[in-house]
């Protein structure tokens, strides 16, 4: 084996070592019969420049946004990421670096994610942001988790208006048992069903605002509500939206959880993500993860700390808040470089473009034979529309287009067969929703 640097000597002491003679005498353990008596089916070897050339031609037989326009969504989306990013986080000292335990060798890593956690929490509007999760499934889950830790409360209400992704990530963490769901009305939370459900055993009221289908939420009205029977108020929100959109703080949520995907971090196939989690001052001690801090050294000097760390590895198994073992680390720091170059004036105009564009969209769709919006609710940059075939079908069929059409609804609700969620970012150019358009009023559905 080339690759290791063994000499024949050195094999020869191994096996002197461990008291077999040979290599052969160390497999005689196994059956003649169960060995492979023939060489492995593999190709030839290939030289760096021959395996370079055959992974890139692998890796273009998949469709991408770089050379398709994409209206793709349902909680992932194709937002310009600027080039700074990339710059930065490719540095070894972020790019390989572990959990920083050693303080004393870790500054900048710490001194970045705290810069991180306070940006987040101006983002939202809220007093307390932990060093990041794994995704906005699995922090939705913590949060619930969470809530009903404070609470003493074992159930759970969710709108049924939140990504179904997330509501079944839920499911698993507690168990279906505990979760009920709020149906909706005209694409909204139905806030009747919701005062009829609510009561003193609930711990918390989930809702998404924008919701999975782009609308926006009523979420004075069921802050209200969850908080006259003393349950907490979840907001799971989009953070790019937050450049227009009143940040969670404003309207009464207790703890708010995102999927941070949409600042600064690639589609990448689905993952990986970054998980957002938030909430006030007085729930910090039941907040999974870790925090970390700013503090002074015995001369007076700056320097970062891992303040809170409430798994079990480093406090009383019963104490521990959760289990969860790492942080999506570099992808925090992603988020840190994009919202630090894009500033809050930034962070306002993709948003404004986001909603702008899809309100363009979606008013030019709904004058096509066929097409008509499913929801006429406001929206931010999501929308539905109900097809005149299968979504499936018109997904399939502007591909040849180079055009990936949106997420038809059936995947997640197997009897919404005609409708289709439509998602437009500000990489959208005015010729790009004009060819969408086109293409959409030539075909034969």
């Amino acid at each position: 084996m080339p690759f290791i640097p063994n000499t024949d000597e050195d094999r020869k002491k191994m096996l002197e070592r461990i008291g077999v003679k040979n290599f052969e005498e160390l497999l005689s353990p196994v059956p003649k019969d169960l060995r492979l008596k023939k060489p492995l089916n593999l190709p030839s070897p290939l030289s760096e420049l021959e395996v370079k050339k055959l992974m890139q031609t692998n890796s273009n037989k998949n469709l991408n946004t770089e050379n398709y326009i994409s209206f793709l969504g349902a909680g992932c989306y194709d937002h310009y990421i600027p080039s700074a990013v990339d710059a930065i986080i490719l540095r070894p000292e972020f790019y390989t670096a572990y959990t920083p335990y050693q303080a004393e060798a870790s500054q900048g890593t710490l001194q970045t994610i705290y810069e991180y956690q306070s940006m987040i929490c101006e983002l939202t509007n809220m007093e307390v942001t932990n060093a990041s999760m794994y995704d906005g499934g699995s922090a939705l889950a913590e949060a619930c988790h969470m809530a009903s830790s404070i609470m003493g409360r074992e159930e759970i209400l969710i709108s049924e208006g939140v990504n179904p992704s997330y509501i079944n990530c839920v499911e698993t963490y507690l168990g279906k048992n505990r979760v009920k769901l709020i149906p909706l009305k005209n694409g909204r939370t139905d806030i009747n069903v919701l005062k009829d459900i609510l009561n003193s055993n609930i711990a918390c009221v989930v809702i998404q605002h924008p919701n999975f289908f782009g609308i926006l939420e009523p979420v004075a009205k069921i802050e209200s509500l969850a908080h006259s029977k003393n349950s907490l108020y979840i907001g799971v929100v989009l953070p790019i939206s937050l450049g227009i959109l009143k940040p969670p703080g404003d309207w009464g949520a207790d703890i708010v959880v995102a999927e941070g995907q949409s600042l600064g971090i690639p589609q990448s196939l689905g993952g990986p993500g970054l998980g957002i989690l938030s909430a006030k001052k007085e729930f910090i001690r039941q907040m999974p993860g870790r925090i970390i801090g700013k503090t002074q050294d015995t001369k007076g000097r700056t320097g970062f700390v891992m303040t809170l760390q409430t798994r079990e590895q480093h406090i009383r198994r019963e104490k521990a808040t959760s289990n969860i073992c790492t942080n999506e680390g570099l992808c925090a720091i992603a988020a840190c470089v994009y919202l630090t170059i894009m500033g809050k004036q930034g962070i306002k105009e993709v948003s404004e473009q986001c909603y702008s564009k899809a309100h363009c969209l979606a008013d030019r769709i709904k004058e096509i034979s066929g097409f008509s919006l499913a929801y006429k609710a406001p929206f931010f940059n999501e929308f539905v529309v109900q097809t005149p075939i299968e979504a499936e079908r018109v997904v399939q069929n502007l591909i040849k287009d180079q055009i990936f059409a949106g997420v038809p609804i059936s995947r997640f609700y197997k009897n919404r067969k005609r409708e289709l969620l439509i998602a437009v970012t500000e990489k959208r150019t005015r010729r790009e929703l004009d060819y969408f358009v086109e293409k959409l009023t030539q075909k034969e559905f």
